[in-house]
């Protein structure tokens, strides 16, 4: 008795532990949403005012982290970054999430010629050098911040077919696709209200990890100058811009770099969180 009871409370604070840990990245995740969607209106400064006279500062009550060497307020352009650091990983994960569940579906459903063809040109876009791709496509017409989006959507979709394929296939055999076919259910029906709510956890919370993937990806090509046009507020380029500056205002590089790395770990854990929520609702029917 006594072990049982230690073992539940043991339990019962691993979840305390991790609900704590969900609410704060939960709270990361609405913060930078908010910044990137209401971006320069709430901005203290003009994150594209040059106040050469100034240059580089430290931190000070008028501009709270300082200033670059061009005199940029970086809280502000660390605000008005949250943009392109959200909108182009957001749109990344959702079109994989479309297009990969759609193809992992299909292909896992139908098998043979279909399955076939799909999974070979996915097994084509893993054989190929992602990052070495996309440098090299990029700096052929130049970078820009669209180009590297559409780059990372075609690379990123084989993880997202692969995925969802092998959910899909561990779904075909059990009774209730057999009972569906049997009774002369459509196909599409048994696709999209049977297998997809039961494949669903584990594509959403791949969703997630795509939106981490592509935030570092698109910030290291902003780093290498790949991304986002020079002088825009985006933290990649941010952190490439003030990298000089790490001895001297410390401040002005590591906070760019904190905000990749703790919005893309709060995507990760919050991934996760979902995949167990998801996973149990699903087992408790």
């Amino acid at each position: 008795m006594s072990i049982t009871l230690e073992t539940g409370r043991s339990r019962l604070r691993r979840r305390q532990r991790a609900s704590w840990s969900v609410v704060l990245c939960v709270t990361v995740i609405i913060i930078v949403a908010l910044l990137a969607l209401l971006g320069e209106s709430i901005s203290p400064q003009d994150p594209d005012s040059q106040m050469t006279s100034l240059g580089m500062s430290g931190p000070s009550a008028e501009h709270w982290l300082g200033t670059d060497q061009l005199g940029r307020d970086i809280f502000s352009r660390l605000i008005v970054g949250a943009r392109t650091a959200f909108v182009g990983p957001l749109v990344i994960a959702a079109c994989s999430l479309v297009i990969g569940d759609l193809l992992g579906l299909v292909a896992g459903y139908f098998g043979g010629w279909v399955d076939s063809l799909i999974m070979r040109w996915v097994d084509l876009m893993w054989s190929i050098p992602s990052l070495l791709v996309i440098i090299v496509v990029a700096g052929a017409f130049g970078g820009g911040y669209w180009l590297a989006i559409g780059l990372l959507i075609i690379l990123v979709v084989p993880m997202d077919v692969r995925v969802v394929r092998g959910a899909t296939l561990e779904q075909v055999p059990r009774p209730y696709v057999e009972s569906a076919k049997t009774l002369g259910v459509s196909n599409i029906r048994i696709l999209v209200s049977h297998i997809w709510p039961n494949v669903a956890p584990v594509a959403v919370a791949n969703s997630f990890l795509i939106f981490a993937t592509a935030l570092v990806s698109l910030s290291g090509l902003s780093f290498l100058g790949l991304g986002v046009n020079p002088g825009t507020p985006d933290w990649g380029l941010m952190l490439a811009e003030n990298l000089d500056l790490l001895f001297i205002s410390p401040v002005a590089a590591l906070a760019p770099g904190l905000m990749i790395v703790m919005t893309a770990a709060s995507m990760n854990v919050f991934g996760d969180w979902t995949y167990e929520r998801l996973s149990e609702r699903g087992a408790s029917r």
